[in-house]
């Protein structure tokens, strides 16, 4: 078994395994045993960090529920991350798209914990911008939910740079608890991050989490240019236009720089990620016990500083 790396998720005292299990699929493409099946893998290969959403499963709120029942009588040897904000369909009365507010908050973080089976939540994060709501508010509520010890930490999920530095002002000036986390679309095909949310991320003391790390498959090694895929995430046919519009070049660039090193594609996608400015845990889906075992071995690559300025160089 591989040795798992930890960090510190940003510049908070929470501890995160440097890769982390993304809990989207759990209550859509795996059920409660498929579940437990990668949440045991993930325990066995020392990961600790699960990051779901109130509105991830179909219902919404299935993969809160899989994943609460998986960890019975081992939540407190894990970091549960959860986020509120999105649209979940009048589950939580209705909202007036008002979801940053303390009414909504309030309500949905009483579901979440009802649904996880559990009294607090780690890392509570604001899955989107609320821009109708004062971000003093959504702070101001999410400040008294960890006075009260229903949430440990707080992060934001989808802000833009700046909305980091407002909230990290209002934070400060409101001596209200900070955010200690971003999480952002971030691969080593969409590195828009990097223009912004990076640099924000190590200002601010704030570790970034990227979702879709694997480019939805495509950083797996599986898909080829031209060819129609038989498996995967990519072959259903809503995706379709996405491996047509895919950036080969650079997909290709990148197997090429992991061929040279006796690497595979997998290795370079988490393990240079993970060596990325401000980045904690790299939250990849799984779907079976043999993928966690395979994102956890990919960490295990470090690239070295000659290694990396080549890596920023491919486009």
């Amino acid at each position: 078994m591989a040795d798992m790396r930890y960090r510190r998720l940003g510049d908070s005292g929470l501890v995160v395994s440097v890769v982390g299990i993304g809990c989207n699929n759990f209550g859509r493409k795996v059920d409660a045993d498929g579940t437990r099946a990668v949440v045991d893998a993930a325990l066995d290969h020392g990961i600790n960090f699960f990051d779901t959403s109130d509105t991830y499963g179909s219902p919404h709120g299935s993969s809160e529920e899989y994943l609460g029942a998986a960890l019975k009588g081992r939540r407190d040897d894990v970091v549960v991350a959860t986020k509120f904000g999105n649209d979940m369909d009048g589950l939580n009365g209705k909202d007036w798209g008002a979801r940053g507010a303390r009414r909504y908050i309030l309500r949905a973080v009483e579901a979440s914990l009802r649904r996880l089976g559990t009294d607090h939540v780690d890392l509570y994060q604001m899955h989107n911008p609320d821009p109708e709501t004062p971000i003093a508010e959504t702070l101001s509520t999410l400040d008294d939910l960890v006075r009260a010890g229903k949430v440990r930490y707080v992060g934001n999920s989808n802000f833009a740079g700046w909305q980091i530095a407002d909230a990290d002002w209002t934070a400060h000036s409101g001596q209200l608890s900070l955010f200690v986390s971003a999480q952002n679309l971030y691969s080593l095909v969409s590195r828009d991050a990097e223009q912004e949310i990076v640099p924000a991320c190590q200002r601010f003391g704030l570790g970034l989490l990227p979702y879709f790390p694997l480019a939805s498959g495509l950083l797996t090694g599986k898909y080829r240019r031209d060819e129609k895929p038989a498996t995967g995430r990519l072959s259903e046919s809503s995706y379709a236009q996405r491996l047509a519009t895919a950036p080969w070049d650079t997909v290709e660039a990148l197997e090429a720089f992991a061929a040279a090193r006796g690497r595979s594609l997998l290795d370079v996608a988490i393990g240079g990620l993970a060596a990325k400015p401000a980045v904690a845990s790299v939250i990849a889906g799984a779907t079976s016990p043999e993928q966690v075992a395979a994102n956890v071995a990919a960490a295990q690559w470090v690239p070295t500083p000659e290694d990396l300025a080549e890596l920023n160089a491919i486009r």
